[in-house]
């Protein structure tokens, strides 16, 4: 499994990241001032990174027990993926509705909108950081099957 500091890395250049590329493309999308669209997304990334440490945590422990690795095929992905995201509408869509006076209707197509573009995100994003990170342990078993 990861480490405390490698979680915390990974955690924190998903928000980040995340947050470069929604922040203008959803004003564009949702015609608000970069600025609103700005604080959604910063107090957004900070409830995600929060919940994100914890739910990589609980998602890699169910799926060492389930499959002996922590190590994530195509299917794990997506449900990784999916999972994360109907996690943060849960907790979202209240916060969006308020700041933006918003209908709880709105509130919830933005959101579903940005989960949508997440979920894509998360794919790549975290693809991309196994393929840089990957764990010693990957190796191992990769040896281990092909023996």
């Amino acid at each position: 499994m990861r480490s405390f500091p490698d979680r915390i890395r990974h955690a924190i250049s998903f928000e980040v990241i995340g947050i470069l590329l929604i922040t203008p493309l959803g004003a564009l999308a949702f015609h608000t001032p970069i600025a609103d669209i700005g604080v959604v997304a910063v107090v957004s990334a900070t409830i995600a990174t929060a919940w994100n440490f914890f739910y990589n945590i609980g998602f890699d422990t169910v799926l060492k027990r389930l499959t002996g690795t922590t190590q994530k095929q195509w299917r794990a992905r997506i449900w990784h993926a999916v999972l994360f995201e109907a996690g943060l509408l849960i907790a979202l869509v209240p916060f969006i509705a308020w700041y933006l006076q918003a209908s709880l209707w709105q509130a919830l197509m933005m959101d579903v909108s940005f989960a949508v573009f997440y979920v894509v995100y998360a794919y790549v994003f975290n693809l991309a950081y196994d393929l840089l990170f990957p764990l010693p342990e990957w190796a191992t078993e990769a040896k281990k099957k092909a023996g």
